[in-house]
């Protein structure tokens, strides 16, 4: 087995919880190589910590300055798009945490890179790579016309799972004023690009789209397939809750999300059919060995038989970073890809519009 060399674009709460655990846990895959951080006293405690050697404030010098297989951009998503593309212009594979990007011409450009680039690119999104939803995919297939279904995520702080569970991440005050403010001026800009002139409101629900709600409408595309249109949505609590309807052909999806302070995370999935259901229940990736379950309700005669399947402890970002050593190291077309995550920002469009019509 091939082992890939992998370089570690931010080293932030995602990176140090997730997928260095995990690509330490796969020694026969993956040997991280270098870091790459704009926080000098984390790039070197990380350095340290993980025994890597080649460190990096920028992007490019790591870039160049180190061989490697993939790279895995992990810092603010105003960045995803440029460093993905100096990736792959070294012919350098890339694994991009959701969001890939903030606009759709953002989302041409990475896909004009890779089309030219020997290199591929998949987006993170390991929901879609638990093995408790690839089975709910199985089950939705086979249920027959579709009554109904609700695409739903609650969420409460991360820090009240992480501080509970006693796993610590570092941060430090360091960071350069200039890339606080280039960093504040792009969102800006890439803001403004993607959703036009729109209040504070709006923009807070464009950003929780891209980020929280990327996973809900990724899953519930592969599951369902693209919406024809949004027929209403409404953003309330300055963007931070919202729902809408969206149609389908013979069935509406109700999706509804928010994010407050208490202590719980409720994600799910659920599919009607005429005599049963069909949900998928996601927990905190924060803590690893929650696993995901589905339920199944089946009316069966005068029966109405309910399931509760568990099918591993495994957590969907292993399942998900095997998936990735086979794109990288076998030549696998990842299902994540580029095309795929443009689907999910003309559904972020389709809602933004209708929730600024309602308004």
């Amino acid at each position: 087995m091939k082992k890939l060399k992998v370089g570690i674009i931010g080293l932030g709460e995602i990176a140090q919880i997730i997928h260095l655990p995990i690509l330490e846990s796969l020694p026969e895959r993956y040997e991280i190589v270098a870091f790459c951080d704009i926080s000098p006293r984390l790039l070197a405690l990380m350095g340290e910590k993980h025994r890597v050697k080649n460190l990096y404030a920028h992007a490019s010098d790591m870039l160049d300055g180190t061989e490697m297989d993939a790279v895995f951009v992990l810092n603010n998503m105003e960045y995803h798009t440029e460093c993905t593309v100096a990736a792959l212009r070294r012919n350098i594979h890339v694994f991009v945490e959701k969001p890939m990007c903030v606009t759709e011409a953002e989302a041409h450009d990475i896909i004009r890179e890779r089309n030219a680039s020997k290199a591929q690119v998949m987006v993170g999104y390991m929901r879609r790579f638990a093995p408790a939803y690839l089975r709910a995919l199985e089950e939705v297939r086979a249920l027959g016309p579709i009554n109904y279904a609700r695409v739903r995520d609650m969420i409460g702080p991360n820090a009240y799972f992480t501080r509970q569970s006693g796993t610590h991440t570092y941060r430090f005050g360091d960071i350069p004023a200039e890339a606080v403010q280039d960093r504040k001026e792009r969102n800006a800009r890439l803001m403004q690009e993607a959703v036009g002139e729109a209040s504070d409101g709006d923009y807070a629900a464009y950003g929780l789209l891209l980020g929280l709600n990327s996973h809900d409408i990724s899953a519930m595309r592969e599951m369902l397939g693209m919406p024809l249109r949004v027929k209403s949505a409404t953003s309330r609590q300055g963007g931070r809750f919202k729902n809408a309807i969206l149609e389908y052909d013979g069935y509406d999806v109700m999706f509804e999300t928010g994010v407050d302070q208490q202590g719980r995370f409720d994600a799910h999935i659920e599919v009607y059919g005429e005599r049963k259901s069909v949900l998928v229940q996601f927990d905190t990736p924060y803590l690893r060995q929650l696993p995901t379950t589905l339920r199944i309700r089946d009316t069966i005669g005068d029966a109405l038989e309910e399931t509760v399947v568990r099918p591993t402890y495994k957590d969907a970002y292993t399942c998900e970073l095997e998936y990735f050593y086979e794109v990288a190291a076998n030549g696998l077309s990842p299902k994540t890809s580029p095309e795929d995550y443009l689907q999910d920002l003309k559904v972020f469009k389709m809602m933004m519009d209708a929730i600024r019509q309602g308004a």
